[in-house]
Parts: structure tokens; C-alpha cells; sequence
């Protein structure tokens, strides 16, 4: 086998295969003989098929699959000698026909770079740490009850809290939304569900009451011909109800699983799901704080365009309904993103080669469980994981990059700091 390597690109390379041609020619005698002894035709006994007659009716199939088998273990011969560590499945350009005694191809592909020494002993890191107290035990139950509040109607004005039933009508110059009639919506005062102004001014009303204001919308608002604009609206208040928390009783408990109705068990249900929460986004800002810090330093590092171009798509279509792709605009938008993430997950990925770091199955073990733990059925979400190759290796890979974070920052300059839960807990906080 002869080969030659090109760069063709930073990171892309093209290698030329050649091999003698009676190589292909002897393994297809050899499949087409072995098909004679196995293959059933009718009208032949079995084993007794002709070979002309195998090659007449298998001859092709077989040339691709012997084809396609030699240049699967040329590639490997020549990336092992060569050394080269493609990211994706090589694009293979061939005629699959002799020349001058030999067969020639083509692949095309993309290798991953040439890493520097990763010193991580000056990476500046920001470790924080928390806790659950007993005041967010009592924060998560007071929520808990809000989320099955009940509205009874009463006859006085709306105040913060309660649910108002209302219809409305905006008009913004000459132009009146709806075009006739009303619109009819509800809210509850100060939850943050509907725009803060039209709360405001709901507020102090009853049912019955009939009013206009002024409310200006802000440029992001939903409704294209009100965004950024200010508008008249007329406001008909139909219902004023006021909210009643259910009673912290047995009842109520057992809603969430805890049979017994015991309180001091609920407690501890409700602190062990904060708890399993709160080290689940103190791990996501640590893997954030490594991955920036690593890309940061490391800026210079060539990343392949195919692992930037597959992130940015995922990240596009991040909050887009299953299966649905992204417009190619917002694709392009996510690349300069897509292509820090990718640079951090590599060079995360070389600590881990470099330093021996190996996947840690009982971590592995107890992170499926935290998230089997979260569903109806826990055995049935483990079964699924265990069953499903890709879904398995994407939680081994989250594991094994949360291993390396740790790492990172027991040998980097690393500085503690103590947030109160609910500031951990913020969605932007904990985003990854």
C-alpha cells in the first residue's frame, strides 16, 4: 500500500490511497467461491451455483462490499502510520477501477489539532459553593402551595396577588387592535405573567369597571404592531378573584409521593430534590468557568469546522420544536459560541487523555440515578439509558467533562465563593 498526505486546509487533509489491484480481485474470488457453497438458486442444488453464474447475479454487490471493506482498513493503516486523528468519517472519492495495476482513492477529512502543553496552574478560577437551609426548605414548600392556589371571586378591587378576568382593546393612531369587539385575557397581579404596565393599571379595579390607559409596550413585545409603541387600551374588568393556599396538611403531602403525610418527611423529600438541584448548577457554573477560562487561554487553538458547524446548529436549534432546523441565519449567528464551546470541549478532552482521567462508573451511576429519580417510573429511565448507545455516551461525556472541571480546579488558581441558594439558582447563573 502506498499513500500521500496533503493539507489541504489548517486542519483539513487529503490522503491518496494506493493498493495493488489483484488485492480486490483475489478477496472477490474469494467471496463469490464462498457464496457458491451457501447461496440457494433455483434450479441449482445446494452448493452446486456456477461461479459464473454467482458473478453474473452477485458480482457487483460483492466488488462494492470487498471495495468498501479495503478501504475501510487502508484508512485505518494510514491514520495509524500516519497518526492522524480524524473527527468525522473521511468523504471517499474513487472510481473503484485498476490503473495501471493499481486501485486509487481519495479521502477527505478533517483531523483534530496539534495541542500545546496545557498548563492549567495559572488559570485564574472561581469556585462557588452553597447550601440549602432551612429557609429555602420553607421557600420551596410556600411555592409548592402557590403552584395549586385556588381564585374565588369576591366583590372589591383587585390588589396584588389575585386574578383579574378582563377584555381589552388598544388603539395605537388610527389603527384599533382587536379591528372589532374585544380581547379577553387574565393575570395574576405582580406574578410577572403579563406586561408590569397593564398589571399597574389594572390594579384598584373591580368587577364591572370600565376604563382606558395608556400603556407603552416595549420593542420586544409579542404583538408586531404594538411593540415599542405607546397605546390607548380600554379596559372592561369582568372578575376579581382572590387566591387561598391549600392547608400544609396530610392531603396536600401526599400529593407528592410522601404516603405517610408526615411533614418532617416531606421536609426531607423537599431538601434532597433542592439539594440534588443546587449541585447540579454549582457543577454547571464550574464547567462554564473552566470552559471560558481554557478557550481564553488557548484562543489560537484551530478548531475543525465540522465539530463548529454541528454545535452552532445545535445551539440554534436550541427552544425550536423537535426536528425542526434552523433558519441559516441563526445558525451563523451561534458559530462564534459554537466555536469556544468546541475549542474548551477539546481541549478539555486532551487534560483528560493527557492526565489519565477515566469515565468514573460509580459517578456515572449515581448521576443516571439523580435523573431517573426525577421521573414517574426511575427503573424504566435507567433501562432507556442502558438500551440507547447515543443517549449512554452523552451522559458519559458529561460526567467525564464534569471529572475534568474538578481537576482544572484543584491545580488552577482557584478562588471560593459562597452564594446564597437562589442566586445559584438562576437560570442565567446556571446556563452552560
Amino acid at each position: 500500500m502506498q499513500f500521500t498526505v496533503e493539507n489541504v486546509g489548517k486542519l483539513e487533509r487529503k490522503l491518496t490511497v494506493r493498493f495493488p489491484a489483484e488485492q480486490l480481485e483475489s478477496r472477490v474470488n474469494a467471496r463469490i467461491a464462498e457464496l457458491g457453497r451457501t447461496v440457494r438458486l433455483k434450479g441449482f442444488r445446494p452448493g452446486k451455483v456456477p461461479a459464473a453464474i454467482i458473478r453474473q447475479r452477485f458480482g457487483e454487490q460483492v466488488q462494492g462490499e470487498v471495495l468498501s471493506d479495503l478501504i475501510g482498513s487502508t484508512l485505518r493503516e494510514a491514520f495509524e502510520r500516519e497518526r492522524l486523528r480524524p473527527v468525522a468519517n473521511p468523504a471517499i472519492d474513487t472510481t473503484g477501477r485498476p490503473e495501471n495495476g493499481e486501485i486509487a482513492y481519495t479521502a477527505t477529512f478533517e483531523v483534530l489539532p496539534e495541542f500545546p502543553a496545557i498548563d492549567v496552574s495559572t488559570l485564574e478560577i472561581t469556585r462557588t459553593v452553597s447550601e440549602v437551609t432551612e429557609a429555602d426548605v420553607d421557600k420551596m414548600i410556600e411555592t409548592l402551595r402557590l403552584q395549586r392556589r385556588s381564585f374565588d371571586p369576591v366583590e372589591r378591587a383587585a390588589g396584588e396577588g389575585d386574578f383579574v378576568l378582563f377584555e381589552y382593546a388598544a388603539t395605537v393612531g388610527e389603527q384599533r387592535l382587536p379591528p372589532e369587539g374585544m380581547e379577553r385575557a387574565g393575570s395574576v397581579l405582580g406574578s410577572g405573567t403579563m406586561l408590569k404596565a397593564l398589571d399597574d393599571a389594572l390594579l384598584g379595579h373591580q368587577a364591572g369597571d370600565t376604563f382606558e390607559a395608556d400603556i407603552a409596550f416595549p420593542d420586544d413585545f409579542g404583538h408586531p404592531d404594538l411593540a415599542g409603541k405607546t397605546a390607548r387600551v380600554s379596559f372592561k374588568v369582568l372578575e376579581v378573584r382572590e387566591p387561598h393556599l391549600p392547608a400544609l396538611d396530610a392531603d396536600f403531602i401526599r400529593l407528592f409521593g410522601v404516603d405517610d403525610g408526615d411533614l418532617e418527611h416531606f421536609r426531607a423529600e423537599v431538601r434532597a430534590n433542592l439539594e440534588r438541584e443546587l449541585k447540579a448548577a454549582l457543577m454547571a457554573r464550574l464547567k462554564t468557568e473552566v470552559a471560558e477560562k481554557l478557550a481564553a487561554a488557548y484562543s489560537d487553538l484551530d478548531v475543525p469546522e465540522l465539530m463548529v458547524q454541528a454545535e452552532a446548529r445545535s445551539l440554534a436549534a436550541a427552544g425550536l420544536p423537535q426536528g425542526q432546523q434552523p433558519p441559516a441565519e441563526r445558525v451563523q449567528a451561534a458559530v462564534p459560541f459554537a466555536r469556544l464551546r468546541v475549542r474548551a470541549g477539546l481541549l478539555m478532552g486532551e487534560i483528560a487523555r493527557n492526565q489519565g482521567i477515566r469515565l468514573d462508573q460509580a459517578r456515572l451511576a449515581e448521576q443516571l440515578a439523580a435523573i431517573a429519580s426525577t421521573y414517574e417510573d426511575p427503573e424504566q429511565v435507567i433501562q432507556l439509558y442502558r438500551s440507547d448507545a447515543q443517549l449512554l455516551a452523552g451522559l458519559q461525556n458529561r460526567v467525564l467533562e464534569d471529572q475534568v472541571a474538578e481537576w482544572v480546579a484543584e491545580h488552577a488558581q482557584t478562588t471560593v465563593q459562597s452564594l446564597p441558594f437562589d442566586e445559584v439558582m438562576r437560570p442565567a447563573a446556571t446556563a452552560s
